[in-house]
């Protein structure tokens, strides 16, 4: 039986930054939909990415073009033990690598084939720019508009941009690396309460990707998209997407664009969404909906213990037959 609700589900799918060695592991050990989405993605891939994922080590696993797959993968073990619950939701979203995630769920795309297309989006994304040549910083506790001043002035010609509006308290800088330093100082002076240069290998959903985003072009026009079953949330325009050519060209835009993901999270409660469930590694996304509304509901899915407390939260939200 479908568990139907009064008020309606979305699934939240997190993006990169959410890796950790051991995710997928218990659940792939328990749940034999769980273990065969991994055993797909190993097929798929031609590596063993179940191992890296369980067992590391972490270094490789946070090379881009591996973390990206295995994000996914977990993300999409986790959503197909809560499928065989009977647990389905209303709406689907995924932070930006995420979305891939989101397409799976929605029936938009294959597993196999999100599964490489992610591979190759992260070698993309590697190689479009030397290491060191870019940057991202979060800036704290500043509003977005102001954010976006200060990208401009820091700017000088250079690429200095938002790439991910995550919330009201928090929106991601992506750039050239001189310009972003440059943002981050000149937003400290602003009144952000704090300007943290990230850990990452690469400057994500800024100009600097375009060649990622050109070499991407021809993967994403290769496959097969469907019309989603499930409405996706898009990243870049913060709107739903409802057929396979509006999917296609929305994951290609995203490369390069910002991710609108406070106006997102904002959509969904507009559509009557107060609980949402983070289905893969980690619990950003529920971090980010308390920033947005605290209103609202948040649980995560990512091992036995946590999926157990969010099948005993949503059976407690839905309303009993008569």
């Amino acid at each position: 039986m479908t568990t139907h609700h009064s008020s309606p589900i979305a699934f939240l799918f997190p993006g990169q930054g959410s890796q950790a060695v051991g995710m997928g592991k218990e659940l792939a050990a328990l749940y034999p939909v769980a273990k065969e989405t991994f055993d797909e993605a190993d097929d798929a891939l031609g590596y063993k990415l179940s191992q890296l994922c369980f067992e590391g080590p972490e270094d490789k696993l946070k090379l881009t073009e591996i973390t990206q797959p295995a994000i996914l993968t977990v993300s999409v073990a986790a959503w197909r033990v809560l499928q065989s619950k009977a647990i389905i939701p209303s709406y689907v979203a995924g932070h930006s690598l995420g979305e891939y995630s989101a397409h799976v769920a929605a029936g938009t795309l294959s597993f196999a084939d999100a599964v490489r297309t992610v591979r190759n989006r992260g070698k993309y994304m590697q190689e479009a720019v030397p290491v060191g040549v870019g940057a991202m910083a979060a800036i704290l506790a500043l509003s977005s508009e102001k954010v976006q001043q200060v990208c401009e002035e820091a700017a000088q010609a250079e690429v200095c941009q938002a790439a991910n509006l995550n919330s009201p308290d928090q929106t991601v800088i992506s750039g050239n690396k001189a310009a972003v330093e440059r943002a981050a100082e000149l937003a400290k002076h602003r009144g952000a309460k704090r300007a943290i240069l990230l850990p990452v290998s690469a400057p994500f959903h800024c100009a600097l990707m375009q060649p990622a985003q050109d070499r991407l072009v021809e993967d994403l026009r290769a496959l097969t998209f469907h019309a989603p079953a499930i409405p996706v949330m898009c990243n870049v325009d913060a709107s739903l997407i409802t057929t396979g050519e509006q999917a296609r060209d929305a994951l290609l835009r995203q490369v390069t664009g910002t991710v609108q993901w406070h106006k997102s999270m904002r959509e969904l409660a507009a559509l009557g969404v107060h609980n949402f469930v983070e289905v893969g590694p980690g619990k950003v996304l529920c971090g980010l909906l308390r920033q947005i509304d605290r209103s609202h509901t948040c649980v995560n899915v990512e091992d036995e213990a946590s999926l157990q407390k969010t099948v005993n939260h949503l059976s407690a939200a839905s309303p009993k037959p008569d």
